[in-house]
């Protein structure tokens, strides 16, 4: 419920920005404090969403849920203006990476993917580096044409790879949870939100393609 939730609630976000001339001119300014401040705003509302302990029902938890997956369909509002067709063939591709990972995950023996951490950790430190410096060298030279390279391709097979490792440790975090022994239900919407936002990143390296 909740990664589908997100799937809407960011798409609704951004038609509703789209709509709004003043709050898209500001999204594409490229000014320092439009991307601070998106910047700010995705990692705010995510530290707050996570940091919610979750009770059933609808509270606090799915209120900043729902401001986080909303931050997060306006951050991705200028892309709107690619054009549709672009952007639901990436769905689609990106909906189908998502669920044959996510199928691999579940099928996979146990904890075959939990032993990636580390390996994950170093190859996300590679691809943040990488998108660093493409920006600073244009991709029509030799370095930054392989920076701009090792940030897309890189980035595609990170993002999938944090995929299978976080579906995993979804599934085995859910079977292993005890109520009565860590005192409190097991947190779907920290789970779901994760996964959601790898499943986010690679379809905005989709686009990208």
């Amino acid at each position: 419920m909740y990664f589908g939730g997100s799937i809407a609630v960011t798409a609704l976000a951004a038609v509703a920005v789209s709509r709004s001339p003043a709050i898209m001119n500001f999204m594409i300014s490229n000014s320092l404090l439009s991307i601070g401040g998106t910047i700010a705003a995705m990692i705010g509302t995510g530290v707050l969403c996570r940091s919610i302990p979750y009770s059933p029902g609808f509270g606090t938890k799915q209120m900043s849920w729902l401001l986080h997956v909303g931050v997060m369909g306006a951050v991705v509002a200028p892309l709107t203006l690619l054009g549709g067709p672009l952007l639901m063939r990436a769905a689609w591709y990106t909906a189908g990476v998502v669920g044959g990972l996510s199928a691999v995950a579940v099928c996979a023996p146990s904890e075959k993917f939990l032993n990636m951490g580390g390996l994950l950790g170093a190859g996300l430190g590679v691809v943040f580096v990488a998108s660093l410096g493409s920006s600073f060298f244009p991709p029509t030279t030799a370095l930054g044409a392989s920076l701009y390279s090792i940030s897309i391709y890189g980035g595609l097979v990170l993002f999938s790879l944090f995929l299978l490792y976080d579906t995993q440790r979804v599934i085995k975090a859910a079977e292993h949870h005890s109520d009565s022994y860590s005192g409190r239900p097991f947190d779907p919407v920290n789970a779901y939100v994760l996964i959601f936002s790898y499943s986010f990143s690679l379809n905005l390296e989709e686009i990208s393609l």
